[in-house]
């Protein structure tokens, strides 16, 4: 019961007064109730509101971010969880002692069967530290140093001829795996280009000096001119997919 049409009109009016939740502000405004059903805090323009979430973004960014330093050098900044900024400085700041690598070399040997590379090595650094150069260590752990990676040709243990100490290691494995493989097999058409593997209907080259010699890209060029022209499947791998961590098994199977 309303005593006139204007305590009537009155009493359906539901806007409020409120005053702008950001500090420093403090204007009065007015609105419904149903305009802040999603927040708790009101503010009097879109500006305000930004000016107050940037604000509470940049703490909670702020708690939360450590900016760590290289233990060694005190210059670079570090990801979550890093002590270095790179195994040099890793190498230097922490007591990688002669054993260290000799025992790293044995372990190498007994596990793949063959001496490592200096890429397969983190802290290589270390190592020319204390040895002088990594065929030194490789001497001191009592083995003949490594072949150069793709100077000379090799014999696989299946008895395949590889260009190089790189190509057999990837031989081997496929050997070891039980894969049927062929080597140097013929590109179609009138060309001398022999593809390193075949498994099946997938050929695969192994690209060791990509990017370093103009000779080498070049005639990789002309490969990869086959592979579109005739439709091949090819598999082309690089030294990074060997060395340091050998990724055949991700890469082939």
């Amino acid at each position: 019961m309303f005593c006139s049409q204007e305590c009537l009109h009155k009493s359906k009016i539901k806007q409020k007064i409120y005053v702008c939740a950001r500090l420093g502000c403090k204007k009065t405004f007015i609105r419904t109730p149903g305009d802040f059903k999603k927040t708790k805090r009101c503010f009097c323009s879109i500006s305000c509101s930004a000016i107050y979430n940037n604000h509470l973004r940049a703490i909670h960014r702020n708690k939360f971010k450590v900016v760590k330093k290289c233990e060694y050098c005190k210059i670079r900044n570090l990801k979550y969880g890093k002590k270095y900024c790179s195994p040099k400085c890793q190498s230097k700041g922490e007591s990688i002692s002669k054993e260290k690598i000799l025992a790293f070399i044995h372990d190498f040997e007994k596990r793949e069967g063959r001496i490592p590379f200096k890429c397969e090595y983190t802290h290589y650094h270390a190592a020319r530290l204390r040895f002088g150069n990594w065929n030194n260590a490789v001497k001191a752990a009592g083995f003949s140093p490594n072949p150069v990676m793709f100077a000379n040709r090799h014999i696989a243990k299946d008895g395949h001829e590889c260009d190089s100490f790189t190509e057999k290691i990837i031989d081997d494995w496929m050997s070891e795996k039980g894969i049927e493989h062929k080597r140097d097999v013929p590109y179609p058409g009138k060309n001398h280009f022999t593809c390193d593997f075949v498994i099946g209907n997938k050929w695969i080259e192994f690209f060791g000096l990509a990017g370093e010699l103009k000779r080498y890209d070049l005639l990789k060029r002309r490969k990869l001119n086959l592979v579109r022209k005739y439709g091949i499947n090819l598999i082309k791998l690089f030294p990074n997919d060997i060395f340091p961590k050998n990724k055949l098994s991700l890469i082939l199977q």
